[in-house]
Formats: C-alpha cells, structure tokens, sequence
C-alpha cells in the first residue's frame, strides 16, 4: 500500500484538529508535538538569532494575545512588511494565533504606495522593518510592532500578562491576503485560506520528499507566494529548518549556506545563472585542458544521472559545489521565470537535484512540480494530486487555456466580484489564462504566457497597461503597445520594447523624439520595468470595439 507524506495527519485528526485538513496554527502545534526542539529559524545576519520550534509556538501564542489585546478579532487583517527574518515569520504566525487575517507587503515597494494597498486591504495594524517605521509612525497607525531591535515595540520584547480565550480560524477562514501587481487602489488581493495553504503544502510533497532534517534557504522575499508556501510553509508542516537571509548579495548567500548546511535551495533565474556563470568562469581560468576534462566529466555524469538514476556527480564534483557552498545542498528548485535549458543541465551534471514547477498566486501557488527521480526538462513539471486540469478549447495540437480545480484555488479577489467573475468559473475551475497541455503522464507543459504579463528573468512580473498608462499625456503618441522580446534567445533573458503609432503628422516627428519621450518615461518606472527598446510603425494597430489594441494581432 502506497502510503502519501500527509498520512501521519490521521493520528492527530479529532484532537490537534477536526476538519480536512489542519489549519496553519494547528499544523505548527502537530511539528511541535513531533519536533520540539528541532531548530526552526535561522538568522545569521547582523547577529545570530535561533528558535526551535516550541519557542516560535510560545512567541506566536504570545503575539496572538497581545494583538487580542490591541482589540484584534478574528477576521481583521494586520499588515507585515520587512526583509526576511525570524522577526517576519513570527509577526506571520503571530496575527494567524490572534485570529487575523496576514497581508504581507513587498517591502521592495515605496511607503506611500504600502499604505495605499494597506487601504485596499483595511489594514490599521502593522509589523514592520526599521526602514519605513518612522513613515508609518507619522501615519498614526492605531498599532505598529517593529521587526527590528532599534526602534520602540520591537517584538521580541513584547509582553502580555493578560491571556484571554480566542476565537481561532478554521480551515475554510482566510489567512492571508496576497496583492499579485500594481501599487494603487486597483491592485488586486488574492484571497487564501489556511486549506489552501496546508492542502497545497502537503500535496507538492507528493511530487518532492521533504524531512524534518531539512534546511531551507528564505532568499526570495517572503511576501511573494512562491517563497511563502515552498519555503516557509513547507518547512513548518514537516519541522524542517528555515536559514533567513536579510542580504542579496553573493558573497553573503554563500555564507548563509555554508553555515546554515542548507540542503533545500529556492532561487529565480538570475541567481542560478549568476552562480554557474561564476563556477564555469573559474574553472575556464585554469586552462583549456582542465576545463575540458571538467566539461567532459560533466556530460557523464549528467548521462549516467539521467538514464540510470544513480548520482555520481555528487562525490565528483565536491570541491567545485563547495566553491558554491552547495556541497550540502540536497535540491534546488527554481522559479519565477523561464530557466534557460543549459543551466537546467549543469546542475543536474554537477550532482544537484535541480527542478522547477508551475503555479500561480491565485493557487496557493503550487499545481505542477518535476519529481527529481522522473523530470521532464521541457515539462514545467507533474501535476500534484488534489489538482483537477483541464485545457478549454484544446487546438489540433492539444494546447489551450490552462484551467485549474482543487483545493489549492483561491478563494477570489478581495473586495473585486468582477475580477473574481473573470478567473473563477461556477463549477470552481480557475482561469490560469496560460496556454499548454498535458501529456499522458499528466506533466504539464507551457507554450504561451499568461495573457500580455511579462516574465523578466529576475522573475518579476510587468504588466504592459501599467507602463503604456504612462504614454497618455504625450501628444506624439497615438497608439503605444508594450511587451516582451528575447534579448537573449540562448539564455531565455527577456526584455520589454514599445511598439509606437505616431500621432497626427508622424513625418514632422523626429526620431529622437521619440527616444526623449522613452527616457522621459524609464526615469519614472521600476529598475525591472525599464524600456529596452522602441519601435515606430508605419501602421495603426488592429483595435477592439472598445479602442483596446489586439495584442496578439501584432506580429512585428
């Protein structure tokens, strides 16, 4: 009898918890009864800060009381925002133990742009880091808790003596509420509960073995729902490690690494590129012959690898995956983005479990995932049971709009019935709005991208009527499109160009006005939103009956 990594669930069902599935404060109290002192959370920077796994339940009961206290109920949603630390994680769990619903902010974002989406969310009550606490302590917020020892109401200092009894979620309530894009009131909120966390955080493991030895690396911020659901929930519903780290820098992850012995590494593209970019660089240094020698030892052991299912590179390749502080390093799972297939294949030649998924914000996100003893490279990865798949319209090819059921799906956008109407069907299937298909082993396969969104290799996600909106005011420009084109086919980097219909007398308009208008309007955008490149038609583009251009029309 095939036994699935969410059985042990049944000894505890009726007294840890009585639904389907535990809520998030209840499978922390099942790790604790696993693993009391197992290590739980890890911050080597700027000082070393520990807690097992009976501390962070004691500290989280401890922040439910004293958020009870500052009149916190059941349903009110508080605010969480700061690099990722133990501090976060604990101001997370603290306002699930008071009932409250989490909406953790990109502290990436400008204050005024988190307080604009705080109002979105009705959130009066925040966690926050020591960059921005003086900006909301101006703001007046009924209550701020920082996460950072230098200001006043740190939260490991709190104290509540008053303990009262809670009304607790259950596992259909909501837990958090996930802004996917946009900095104003017209960004949308995604709305999870605590069964579309725990189901989901379960079922991937279906696909991929996790244990409570286990050492996670939090790099990717924890606001972001591919880092929170595969990072720090699946390591409380498993007592397994979480290594916080607080800087980007290279130097720095390799540190962490190493001293952490972290053996689970979730990354972006641009990260991993960056790392085997660096190896292959120092290994060419050493000469035409020891780099040959090495490449030649890497294609066997990825031949060896795949077809035999034995792993050879891990000893062979020791001392150079120790130069990355990966010689510990159990798997690596890359997301938010499209991975180029070369560097797909030398972590694998080099002894690494290297895969990738696929999911969405809206599913908790996780509905597809490479197992690493039966990957597909081209596959984003084997559909996880508790997944319901179809492809609407399927094309002589089999390719269609990628739809999704299960308990993973949101429960739709917050205070936004009308986009909630969009994605979400009456029979519960969700519209993913990218286009694949499915293979008889149920892996599934990507071959267009979510509507006009763009995908940048750093895995940031660009929505073109966020940047066209900008155009409005110059009189040049009659029509603007933005989208994305392969700067480098090779490496699968994608940057953004604009697509520019001149307005009356297009011939009296110099070129260079038009490069002005650009620069005019990069000086205003994101790093990672920036304009690569602009070119001027000759033509007006194809429009609907509502004066919306038809994106996929344009071919040029």
């Amino acid at each position: 009898m095939n036994t699935r990594p969410w059985d042990f669930l049944e000894e505890y069902k009726g007294t840890f918890f009585k639904g389907e599935w535990p809520t998030l404060p209840e499978m922390l109290k099942i790790t604790v009864d696993r693993y009391p002192h197992r290590r739980a959370f890890t911050s080597f920077a700027p000082e070393l800060l520990e807690f097992n796994f009976s501390e962070v339940l004691e500290t989280s009961e401890l922040l439910g009381q004293y958020l009870h206290s500052q009149g916190v109920k059941k349903g009110m949603r508080v605010g969480v925002t700061g690099k990722n630390s133990p501090e976060w994680a604990l101001a997370y769990l603290g306002t699930l133990f008071a009932g409250a619903v989490v909406v953790p902010l990109d502290y990436g974002l400008k204050s005024e742009e988190l307080f604009g989406l705080m109002k979105v969310a009705e959130v009066d009550i925040l966690f926050c880091d020591n960059e921005k606490y003086d900006f909301f302590k101006e703001k007046g917020l009924k209550n701020l808790v920082s996460l950072s020892p230098l200001n006043d109401n740190y939260i490991l200092d709190i104290h509540c003596d008053v303990k009262e009894e809670i009304e607790l979620p259950q596992e259909d309530d909501l837990a958090a509420v996930l802004f996917t894009s946009g900095t104003t009131g017209t960004a949308k909120g995604v709305m999870l509960t605590h069964k579309n966390f725990v189901s989901d955080s379960y079922q991937a493991q279906a696909n991929m073995n996790i244990y409570h030895t286990d050492v996670f690396y939090a790099l990717l911020p924890l606001h972001h729902s591919y880092s929170m659901l595969a990072v720090f929930i699946e390591s409380l519903s498993v007592g397994a490690e979480v290594v916080f780290a607080k800087h980007l820098a290279i130097q720095q992850i390799l540190i962490d690494l190493k001293s952490g012995k972290v053996t689970m590494f979730l990354g972006i593209p641009m990260l991993f590129n960056k790392l085997i970019k660096g190896l292959m660089k120092g290994v060419r240094e050493k000469g035409i012959v020891v780099y040959g020698l090495i490449r030649s030892l890497m294609w066997l052991s990825g031949l060896i690898k795949k077809n035999f299912h034995v792993n050879p590179g891990k000893k062979m390749f020791k001392g150079l995956l120790s130069k990355l502080s990966l010689d510990t390093n159990r798997i690596c799972i890359c997301g938010g983005g499209p991975l180029p297939a070369s560097t797909f294949k030398m972590f694998n030649q080099l002894g690494i479990d290297f895969v990738q998924g696929y999911g969405l914000t809206e599913t908790s996100p996780i509905v597809a995932l490479n197992p690493k003893e039966a990957y597909k490279e081209s596959s984003v990865g084997k559909m996880i049971p508790g997944t319901e798949t179809l492809i609407l319209d399927p094309d002589e090819n089999g390719c269609g709009e990628i739809a999704i059921k299960g308990s993973m799906v949101m429960k739709g956008y917050y205070n936004n019935e009308e986009a909630t109407r969009e994605v979400l069907m009456e029979d519960g299937f969700l519209h993913t709005g990218d286009v694949g298909y499915l293979d008889s082993d149920n892996y599934l396969y990507l071959t267009g991208r979510a509507k006009s969104m763009i995908v940048t290799e750093g895995g940031k996600n660009v929505f073109p009527e966020e940047i066209e909106d900008k155009f409005q005011l110059f009189d040049e420009v009659d029509q603007i499109m933005i989208r994305g084109f392969l700067l480098d086919e090779k490496m699968k980097v994608e940057a953004i160009e604009a697509l520019i219909y001149p307005g009356e007398n297009p011939e009296t308009i110099p070129e260079e006005r038009f490069q002005e208008i650009i620069d005019e309007v990069n000086h205003g955008l994101k790093p990672y939103q920036k304009i690569h490149r602009f070119i001027v038609l000759d033509e007006a583009m194809e429009m609907t009956t509502t004066k919306k251009i038809k994106r996929f029309a344009v071919k040029k």
